[in-house]
């Protein structure tokens, strides 16, 4: 029995992308007379809207597409997601980071700067000071170097059998909590996964390299490791990928020109695309 699960960010409306996913999280999930679930990652108060949590609910409906349970909310979690944190802390796995989305792109542009664009490590030998993190925007990062001598290089497995060994170059002191946020992706995707019991974590190949932080940290939080299947986007024929900054065509707009929803899902399937579309190539 496989559970998955369908992680939108209701910042915009779903596109063509979203609905391959989708629909194959949900036929991994009902192959195996397991559990499709659904989590709304609404951590991002400036970008997310109610309106897209509702059109969220109403395109799966469209694409006959049923979710088990009752969704996640990321948003109503963050207690949760603190005490995660908080573990980290007490392990001395993270420090509180000052630094300026300025002032980062200005050390890696720097001589002896990072041309890879990790984050430098300009606070990570800063003593602790309670004083300043009370009165100044702050996040908390991950001291890669402290993780991974204690927890070692993870790997994980893809659906296909096919297991990825990471190296320490895939791992940067990654951020944990934000300023403006109480968790990060990474460290809230992996606490929801575990907590749902997640099995199979079904997302397009560009969130691949996401994974070596992702496993570092279940390995770091006593979680148990999902397989994972990484599946090719969903792009326009010049390869351009859908993005909704770049209004991406909706799932509402085909609806409202008359696609059939349900034989949408069903030719996404079997990986055959509208006109105008195609699926990326590994």
């Amino acid at each position: 029995m496989k559970v998955t699960r369908f992680a939108p960010s209701p910042s915009g409306r779903l596109h063509l992308g979203h609905a391959f996913s989708a629909v194959l999280g949900h036929a991994h999930a009902r192959a195996s007379q397991g559990k499709f679930l659904l989590r709304i990652e609404d951590l991002d108060p400036g970008r997310c809207r109610p309106e897209f949590v509702d059109g969220i609910f109403e395109d799966l409906q469209w694409l006959g597409l049923t979710v088990d349970g009752k969704p996640k909310v990321q948003s109503e979690r963050t207690e949760i997601y603190q005490q995660a944190l908080d573990r980290l802390k007490a392990a001395g796995l993270v420090y509180a980071c000052f630094c300026t989305r300025a002032e980062i792109a200005q050390s890696l542009t720097a001589p002896h700067g990072d041309a890879g664009g990790a984050y430098p490590g300009t606070c990570r030998p800063l003593p602790d000071d309670p004083e300043r993190r009370a009165s100044t925007p702050h996040c908390w990062r991950l001291d890669a170097e402290q993780a991974l001598a204690i927890a070692g290089l993870p790997h994980w497995m893809e659906e296909d059998g096919k297991r990825f060994e990471s190296k320490r170059s895939d791992f940067g002191d990654a951020v944990l909590a934000r300023k403006d946020a109480p968790s990060s992706y990474h460290l809230a995707c992996v606490v929801d996964d575990a907590d749902a019991d997640v099995s199979l974590v079904v997302r397009g190949e560009d969130l691949r390299p996401s994974t070596p932080t992702q496993r570092l940290l279940q390995r770091l939080l006593a979680l148990p490791q999902p397989t994972y299947l990484h599946h090719p986007l969903v792009t326009h024929d010049d390869g351009r990928r859908l993005a909704k900054r770049d209004l991406a065509p909706t799932l509402a707009a085909m609806r409202a020109e008359g696609v059939d929803g349900r034989l949408l899902a069903a030719q996404l399937l079997e990986g055959q695309l509208p006109l105008g579309f195609r699926l990326s190539q590994a």
